[in-house]
This record gives structure tokens, C-alpha cells and sequence, in this order.
């Protein structure tokens, strides 16, 4: 029973991580940078943020972790693949919406695309993102998909998955720092410096955090051998629950 009750206490922290990351990214566009709009304004670079946090980094990271949860296990497999695509295709469709915002935005004030690392970084993690979901859904979802391929497939997907959830943390927490830099420079725009901390940097700053720890929690679910799905019955097969394991 403890380590069902460990994996859920690790389970229920990711869970509020995301919380407070969206809640966090949600607060710092609106109250400080104005709101939302879709018209080339600085409004509208303000979804890039927050779609890319919810979607590159809190969607998939609980995506990720999706088949760990024990209550899981002793179920038929196919409705947990469908989940699982479903939340990283929701991610992925964020994601590219969120591109598109920042893309647009540059293009309307004529600012260059694609210069500084944060955009590579960024841009690599979608794509490698899309790639993926586009190779998980023909490998693992379609029944011509042979089981040696499966086999041959699944390390490389579980490795890819978290080396993008990686570059997704590393593309937010130098996108925070970069937005930080360029819009609190002190009196040229009537704001506090950032090296003063303001406000705005402290909870900018925190979100960044929270971003981290949210990752860290995620890794420490996935590297956590004892709480993988078992995979040594055919698909169609109902899996053992956890607790009746543990009561034979």
C-alpha cells in the first residue's frame, strides 16, 4: 500500500504544479501585460506564453505520466492510448497556436523571427513534438502496426518524449527571461529594472520555478521503475491492479 500512496502524493504535487503554472502565466499576461487579443498587438504575443506553457509543458508533462497512475493498470489498455494521444495532440495543437501568436506578432511590427536561442529551442521541441505524436500514432494506435515494431519502437518514444519535455522546459524558462529583459528596463518604458526585482519579476521568476519543479516531479514519476504499467500480457489481456498484486 506506501508505494501507492507515494506515487499518488507525487501524482497529486504534479497535478497542483500545473495548477499554479497556469494560474501563474494566466496572471502575468493579463494584470501585467494587458490582456489578450488577436490584432498584432503586444496583446496578442501574450497568448504565446501562456499557450506554450499549458500545452508544451503542463498538457504533455501530465500526459506523459498518464499511464503510471496504478488505477490504470487493470484496465483495457486502448482507452488510456486514446487518452494519452488526445491530451498530447490538445498539447500539440496549443503549441502550434501559440507559434503562430508570437509569429504573427513579429510579422505585424516588423521584428525578426527566429534570432535568439529561446526561438531555436523552442521550435525544435514542437517539431520533434509533432513528429512524435505523428510516429506514436502509427506505431503504437493503428493494428497494422506489427508488435516486433512496437517492441523495437517503444524505448526510442519513451526517450524522445522526455528529451522534448526537457527542451520544453529549457524553451519557457528562457522565453520568461527573455520577456523579462526586454520589457523592464527601467525608465525608458516607465517600469522598474528588472535587477531591481520588481513585482512583475518575482512572479515571472516564480513561474519559471514552478516550471521546473513541475518537471522535476514529472522525471522523477517516469524514472521510477516500480510504477510502470507491466507489459508482459498481450494488449487485449486486462493488467493485474497494483493492490491485488500486493494482497496475493
Amino acid at each position: 500500500m506506501r508505494p501507492i500512496i507515494i506515487f499518488y502524493t507525487w501524482y497529486l504535487l504534479g497535478l497542483a504544479l500545473s495548477v499554479a503554472c497556469v494560474v501563474c502565466v494566466c496572471v502575468w499576461s493579463s494584470k501585467w501585460r494587458g490582456g489578450f487579443a488577436w490584432n498584432g498587438s503586444g496583446l496578442q504575443f501574450n497568448w504565446h506564453p501562456v499557450l506554450m506553457v499549458t500545452g508544451l509543458v503542463v498538457l504533455y508533462g501530465n500526459g506523459a505520466v498518464l499511464y503510471r497512475v496504478p488505477l490504470t493498470w487493470g484496465q483495457n489498455k486502448l482507452p488510456w492510448k486514446l487518452l494519452h494521444a488526445a491530451l498530447m495532440l490538445l498539447a500539440l495543437i496549443l503549441s502550434i497556436v501559440g507559434l503562430c501568436a508570437v509569429f504573427d506578432f513579429h510579422n505585424a511590427n516588423k521584428t525578426p523571427n527566429l534570432y535568439s536561442l529561446h526561438s531555436w529551442i523552442g521550435i525544435a521541441a514542437t517539431a520533434l513534438f509533432a513528429i512524435q505524436w505523428v510516429a506514436g500514432l502509427a506505431v503504437f494506435l493503428l493494428p497494422c502496426s506489427p508488435i516486433s515494431l512496437r517492441i523495437l519502437l517503444k524505448p526510442v518514444h519513451v526517450w524522445m518524449g522526455g528529451s522534448i519535455l526537457s527542451l520544453s522546459i529549457a524553451a519557457c524558462i528562457s522565453g520568461i527571461n527573455e520577456k523579462l529583459f526586454f520589457v523592464l528596463k527601467g525608465n525608458t518604458n516607465g517600469t522598474l529594472p528588472y535587477n531591481a526585482l520588481p513585482p512583475e519579476a518575482v512572479l515571472a521568476n516564480s513561474l519559471g520555478v514552478l516550471i521546473v519543479a513541475f518537471g522535476m516531479v514529472v522525471f522523477l514519476i517516469l524514472s521510477n521503475h516500480k510504477w510502470q504499467r507491466p507489459d508482459s500480457r498481450p494488449e487485449d489481456m486486462a493488467y493485474t491492479p497494483l493492490l491485488q498484486e500486493e494482497s496475493e
